[in-house]
């Protein structure tokens, strides 16, 4: 498997308050934090590692329910941290984490970063965004496109550490000898549509670090209004 991963503060925030892991050879998540000061910044951080370290210590168990329980742990860490600290009030994060072997992969998911799958000239954004303008996208309201535009698509619906319970997206798709898999925060797809990153992937696509440096500085030339940080995973085979 080829790894290739970077984090950027962007054009306009003044820190970066993204944090994300790649722990070979089958552990990698993003993670997008929010809240006051420097609070978005620890929600995030307190996320990855507080994942990273529960998967690793529990290996063995059902992976689905192992990265579920991982994430409902990493909940409680920042919940109960915000509760203590009147600077960290009201912090939470986004996180999708996925647990990959040989032919599939395993996710848990909570807010409006994404998880896509790029195989046969298709990129499928195997999550679903916990946010107002999702909600209107499933309901027929607005069109996949209007969301991505539209003035409200940074509403989260769900987040981990804002509540004292949670719930986590989780599943498993196949995952296949030539397929990508592209883990970002909206940093990205917010700045850029589908077509535009699928683009970037297939023209580049022997090229892995090219790709997530095109990602980037492509979302800066948008505007760069967020944190941008892309993990691009190949499935080489055995």
């Amino acid at each position: 498997m080829l790894v290739f991963a970077k984090s950027d503060i962007g054009l306009v925030r003044q820190t970066n308050e993204d944090s994300y892991a790649c722990i070979p050879p089958d552990l990698f998540l993003v993670a997008d934090g929010m809240g006051g000061h420097v609070a978005g910044e620890i929600a995030s951080s307190m996320a990855v590692k507080a994942i990273s370290e529960y998967v690793q210590a529990n290996k063995g168990t059902n992976v689905t329910m192992l990265l579920e329980q991982a994430l409902i742990r990493a909940n409680e860490l920042i919940f109960d941290l915000s509760q203590s600290r009147d600077e960290c009030a009201g912090m939470g994060t986004t996180v999708s984490v996925v647990h990959v072997d040989q032919t599939c992969i395993h996710w848990g998911h909570v807010g409006d970063s994404r998880i896509y799958v790029v195989r046969d000239s298709d990129l499928v954004q195997v999550t679903n965004d916990h946010s107002l303008v999702w909600e209107l996208v499933k309901s027929g309201n607005i069109t996949k496109a209007e969301a991505h535009t539209h003035p409200q698509r940074n509403m989260l619906t769900r987040a981990v550490g804002t509540s004292k319970n949670i719930k986590v997206d989780t599943g498993i798709t196949n995952w296949k000898q030539g397929d990508f898999m592209l883990l970002c925060t909206d940093g990205l797809t917010n700045m850029l549509s589908e077509q535009e990153i699928y683009q970037v992937l297939i023209e580049n696509m022997n090229d892995g670090e090219k790709v997530v440096n095109k990602l980037i500085d492509s979302a800066k030339r948008a505007g760069g209004n967020d944190n941008i940080t892309v993990i691009l995973l190949k499935n080489e085979g055995l």
